[in-house]
C-alpha cells in the first residue's frame, strides 16, 4: 500500500475566521472525520502535494498530538486563481468500516495487437471500489496479453481481489488497441472496426 506520512497541528478554533488565520500563517486548515469525533487541524502545503498531484492512490498517515491516524483524502478546495489548496477533508480508516475510493488501473502483459503496430488507448484510468481498510488496495490490474488489433477490455475484465467490490458499470471500456491508419483495410471488416476505435470519446484521455 502506498502511504505518505506527515504531522499536523490540532486547532481549537473552527469557522471561516479560524481557517483564515491558519492560511495567513501559511498552513492549510483540515478536518478529519469518521472517528468518534471530528478533529480540526492544520498541515503545511508541502505535506498534501504527495496526495493531490499524483496519479497514484495513497493512504495518509497523519500524526496528531503523538497519535497516528490512517486516513484517505476525501475532498480538497482550491483557490480559483492560483489553485492553492484552501481546505482538505480526511476520512479516518476504521477497522471493519467500508470505504469508497478510486484507484488507478495498471496493465499486465503485452498486447499482441500492439506488437503488430496497434496503439494502446486507455479510456478509463481510475476505478471506484468499496472495501474495508484491511482489504484496501492502491492499484487494480488488467491483463492485456490477449488484446488484438481493434479489440478492447472493459471493467468486467479487471482483476478484482477478494473482498473488493467494483462500483463502476462492468461494461465501461477501459482500454482498446487502436488500428493505425497505415494498417487499416480499404473496405474490409477490420477497416470498419478500426474507424470506430480510432474515434475516442470526447472526454477520453490521451493514450500513454
Amino acid at each position: 500500500m502506498n502511504t505518505i506520512a506527515f504531522s499536523g497541528t490540532v486547532r481549537d478554533g473552527i469557522g471561516k475566521k479560524a481557517s483564515k488565520a491558519v492560511r495567513n500563517e501559511g498552513g492549510i486548515p483540515c478536518i478529519m472525520y469518521g472517528g468518534d469525533t471530528n478533529v480540526s487541524f492544520s498541515i503545511k502545503p508541502k505535506d498534501i502535494k504527495g496526495l493531490i498531484y499524483t496519479p497514484d492512490f495513497k493512504v495518509a498517515e497523519i500524526t496528531l498530538d503523538g497519535t497516528l491516524h490512517r486516513c484517505i483524502l476525501k475532498d480538497a478546495q482550491f483557490h480559483p486563481v492560483n489553485e492553492a489548496v484552501l481546505h482538505a477533508d480526511f476520512l479516518k480508516l476504521e477497522e471493519g468500516r467500508a470505504v469508497k475510493v478510486e484507484v488507478p488501473v495498471r496493465f499486465k502483459g503485452v498486447s499482441p495487437g500492439v506488437k503488430t503496430g496497434g496503439k494502446l488507448q486507455q479510456t478509463l484510468r481510475r476505478i471506484k471500489i468499496k472495501t474495508t481498510p484491511d482489504k484496501l488496495v492502491d492499484t487494480l490490474f488488467l491483463d492485456i496479453s490477449t488484446l488484438e488489433l481493434g479489440s478492447s477490455a472493459r471493467v468486467k475484465d479487471v482483476e478484482v481481489p477478494e473482498g473488493v467490490e467494483v462500483m463502476n458499470s462492468l461494461g465501461i471500456p477501459v482500454v482498446s488497441v487502436v488500428v493505425p491508419r497505415a494498417l487499416k483495410g480499404g473496405d474490409g471488416e477490420e477497416g470498419t472496426e478500426a474507424t470506430a476505435a480510432d474515434a475516442p470519446a470526447a472526454d477520453a484521455p490521451a493514450a500513454e
